[in-house]
């Protein structure tokens, strides 16, 4: 989803507005995961273009950035080709149906690391992988 009229606000205005935690995603390829955003986990962006998309979900604020934008940046020398970016990480997404995104992935070829099941947590979940390997976790509360 690239915009062509350019961002909605400066980065620096972008920067200045971020408040408490945040996550920031280097991919490959934007476009490609903001496909896997929107049609596996139903997440629009607030801006997407081809090197950048910023999100909000509540009080977070996460990015995507292509490699290309953090050019002699420490993490390019991790994530050579064939890397799993996000081994060791869970990026949760509390009070999305699982179920559904669980079902989404698989029609679409994605890889479903874990299948739903209720978690004695107290959420029904599953682990889904996007296209660069980082591990998403659609969740939803459990009836009491």
């Amino acid at each position: 989803m690239a915009q062509d009229d350019g961002p909605w606000m400066p980065a620096a205005a972008f920067g200045r507005s971020l408040k408490g935690f945040g996550v920031n995603l280097l991919v490959r390829d934007v476009d490609r995961s903001v496909d896997f955003l929107r049609s596996i986990l139903s997440i629009e962006p607030l801006y997407a273009d081809r090197d950048f998309a910023a999100y909000r979900r509540g009080e977070v604020h996460w990015m995507l950035h292509a490699d290309g934008t953090y050019r002699e940046h420490p993490l390019l020398a991790l994530t050579g080709d064939g890397a799993l970016r996000g081994a060791g990480a869970e990026l949760q997404l509390y009070d999305l149906d699982p179920d559904a995104a669980e079902a989404r992935a698989r029609a679409a070829g994605f890889t479903v690391l874990a299948p739903c099941r209720d978690k004695p947590h107290g959420l029904r979940e599953c682990y889904i992988a996007d296209p660069d390997g980082y591990v998403w976790v659609p969740s939803r509360p459990l009836e009491p």
